[in-house]
């Protein structure tokens, strides 16, 4: 089962890096797919589609590195690298869990790689 949700996953990026159409990802969401980020913001499948579809325009030539891809029952961690010719990098982290051959649920963490050092003291209080 394992190996399976971690296919799933690399069929659904793979499908998305090689056409660059938010459209070949629909086929791997489940109807009732929800997209959860950190500031508690979810979207819908038609949402979440939506704002990919959006997000890709500017970020058509983005290379994308898999750093580590790891799956546990019904959920696969992919830890990748993103970055524009000569722009800025990202690491992003994301949790998704698959169901029935599908992907139910994202859970997505974006940290810009030069603030990465910023935020390692995120937890001291502010002096003043």
């Amino acid at each position: 089962m394992t190996t399976d949700n971690k296919a799933v996953i690399q069929r659904a990026l793979a499908a998305l890096l090689e056409t660059r159409d938010v459209d070949a990802l629909a086929p791997f969401l489940s109807d009732d797919f929800v997209h959860r980020r950190p500031d508690s913001t979810s979207s819908t499948k038609t949402e979440w589609l939506a704002a990919v579809r959006v997000a890709l325009v500017p970020l058509a030539d983005m290379q994308v590195e898999v750093l580590q891809l790891l799956a546990d029952g019904d959920h696969v961690v992919l830890c990748t690298r993103r970055w524009l010719p000569g722009g800025p990098e990202i690491t992003v982290v994301e949790v998704w869990r698959v169901r029935d051959g599908l992907i139910a649920e994202g859970f997505e963490i974006i940290e810009p790689v030069s603030r990465a050092a910023a935020n390692l003291t995120w937890w001291e209080p502010a002096s003043g």
